[in-house]
């Protein structure tokens, strides 16, 4: 299977299955003398792991980690870090029947025509618990990052159709309630919502928003390696991801030229800045130095209780009900994994940009 790796200079390469032996990622470029520990990447794996809440899966992992290689004495050694997380409470008999038919909304029917069989149990490489790899090494970019000013705030934005109110945002809430909301009144409905859907044996989507500051002017490249472009595809491979957007995103094209462009002024220090940010951040594929806004969809979960029709491998229309432990909404558990792969992406472009100039290059030997 090709598809695993992700990065040109920080690069990863993720595996394993979710109900193998673990799961686990190799990373490759990050640089020496990074002070490195499991307690950092732990923080982050806590909030993507599962049975956190009524309304996350009851599969209790606790998801911990382990550094293999690339650190010594707290340190990163500049040679490849590899974590692993071991799966301990795998339940493969729930899916054992599922080898049979495929289910509607997953990857069973497309893995089995491209590869001829799959590993049902759980969903293996199509599984969300991938995710934890991503995570894991998304610790490390964000640890990166917030030693060079780049900082992360992450958050649900909506949970089927209750959104949280911009004049309420409160960024002290999101670590506060199940679903990381930023509005304590948004979350509550969002609960009720969701409490509804799970009665009805249903389950719900939502929105993640991503705002990263801090980003210097100039990282990206303006033709096939933007850095919108590159934060598109890094969030676009997460599975339940079904839209992305960029600032004003979809609303752009509702907008004219007038109301659209960002006008350039001077600020108090005499620096350039935007008086406004609908491009969210990034102009011709380059960071503009304003916050990067981006978006993420969620689909709701594809394995719900209610019955539904599909087809089996004998080519024969049937109904089934999915068993199993399922989230009923997937976006909490992905807030974490759209920060970390947002992250990876930013990491790669700044260290990729570190040879754009010739004075900068000349500038970095000419200090050895």
């Amino acid at each position: 299977m090709a598809g695993s790796t992700f990065g040109t200079i920080f690069k990863i390469t993720t595996w394993g299955e979710s109900h193998g032996a673990g799961l686990g990622v190799v990373i490759d470029g990050c640089p020496a003398g990074l002070y490195l520990c499991e307690e950092d990447i732990q923080e982050f794996l806590n909030r993507r792991k599962p049975g956190q809440s009524h309304f996350s899966t009851p599969r209790k992992e606790g998801d911990t980690v382990q550094i293999l290689s690339g650190v010594f004495e707290g340190k990163t050694t500049g040679t490849p870090i590899s974590l692993v997380v071991y799966n301990e409470n795998q339940r493969s008999k729930d899916y054992s029947e599922i080898a049979s038919y495929f289910r509607p909304g997953h990857a069973d029917y497309t893995f089995d025509m491209k590869y001829g069989f799959r590993d049902y149990r759980g969903g293996g490489r199509s599984s969300g618990r991938e995710t934890i790899g991503r995570v894991a090494a998304g610790a490390i970019a964000v640890k990166i990052l917030n030693l060079l000013g780049i900082t992360f705030t992450t958050y649900t934005k909506s949970i089927g159709p209750v959104s949280y109110n911009p004049a309420c945002f409160d960024a002290t809430q999101i670590f506060q309630n199940a679903l990381y909301m930023p509005d304590a009144e948004a979350a509550s409905n969002a609960s009720a919502y969701l409490e509804a859907c799970m009665a009805d044996h249903d389950s719900a989507g939502g929105v993640i928003e991503c705002i990263i500051s801090g980003m210097p002017v100039g990282i990206g490249d303006p033709v096939f390696e933007k850095l919108d472009a590159n934060l598109a595809k890094a969030i676009f491979s997460i599975g339940a991801v079904k839209g992305f957007e960029i600032g004003d995103g979809f609303e752009a094209a509702k907008a004219t030229g007038k109301t659209n462009n960002d006008a350039f002024r001077l600020n108090e220090l005499g620096h350039i800045e935007k008086a406004t940010n609908h491009a969210g951040g990034i102009l011709g594929g380059m960071s503009d130095g304003s916050d990067i806004i981006l978006r993420a969809s969620i689909k709701p979960t594809p394995s719900i209780a209610s019955s539904q029709h599909t087809v089996n491998k004998a080519e024969e229309e049937i109904d089934i009900n999915i068993h199993g432990r399922h989230d009923p909404v997937i976006v909490p558990r992905a807030v974490v994994v759209v920060e970390a792969m947002a992250a990876l992406t930013i990491v790669d472009a700044l260290f990729v940009n570190m040879s754009a100039r010739m004075d900068s290059v000349k500038s970095f030997y000419d200090e050895l």
